[in-house]
């Protein structure tokens, strides 16, 4: 196939699905919908949580009941080889967890390279919290105990993206104040509960999938920060 005619997919969550409730599932079914692939094969990385047990027992307990093939990589015990997973995975879904840790992993075992050759191939590329700002240029993350922090992160998009906007109330001045200090660039804020959809690096839609969940896009013009609430579907 022609790459130009390959549609590049990356879906960031702000928090909540199969790690909270492996029976709510409205996010989960609509990753795999975007594969238009009748069982598609989703791929787990859990690195973020420390490979948390219970996390993929949630995981594998929301994926076997819909129509695909999960599996899941580890890197604290013995890792398989890691061309031939990646290339067959249809989906690839990232944890969530501590973000700083996570992309040290990732580069010694170089798995930054292997996403983004994964990603030009038109995988969908998905992710809650750590796994939704990994994706951007930058991201705010709270891997260091004391308080929130800028990461830089892959870039394949060009923005600063925040998870848990609303439901941790910190993070919304935090953002703010980083924004007038420039200490972060103008990007996407995403609540628990709703994703952002992006397509060929150009964000397509917000979705929302507990009640009256939303994403917001914040920048800076001038001296004032302005947030606009992005235009959303509901699951």
């Amino acid at each position: 196939m022609n790459k130009k005619n390959i549609d590049r997919h990356i879906i960031a969550i702000g928090g909540g699905g199969f790690g909270r409730d492996p029976k709510h599932n409205k996010i989960e079914k609509y990753i795999l919908e975007q594969t238009n692939t009748t069982n598609p094969r989703i791929l787990f990385i859990p690195t973020a949580s420390a490979e948390d047990k219970s996390y993929i027992d949630n995981f594998y307990a929301c994926f076997k009941s819909l129509s695909c093939e999960p599996s899941h990589i580890s890197f604290f015990s013995r890792t398989p080889r890691l061309n031939g997973i990646f290339n067959k995975a249809d989906v690839i879904y990232v944890g969530g967890g501590n973000t700083k840790s996570m992309l040290a992993i990732w580069r010694e075992w170089k798995v930054d390279i292997l996403l983004r050759r994964a990603y030009d191939r038109g995988v969908v590329m998905a992710g809650v919290s750590a796994g939704a700002i990994c994706w951007f240029k930058q991201g705010i993350t709270d891997s260091w105990a004391s308080n929130l922090n800028t990461i830089d992160c892959l870039g394949f998009l060009n923005d600063m993206c925040c998870p848990h906007y609303l439901e941790e109330t910190d993070r919304k001045p935090a953002v703010h104040q980083m924004l007038k200090d420039n200490k972060t660039i103008n990007g996407y804020c995403i609540d628990g509960g709703s994703a952002v959809h992006f397509v060929n690096e150009k964000q397509i839609k917000a979705i929302s999938f507990y009640t009256d969940r939303k994403a917001v896009f914040v920048e800076k013009k001038n001296s004032n920060i302005l947030e606009k609430e992005l235009s959303h579907i509901i699951l």
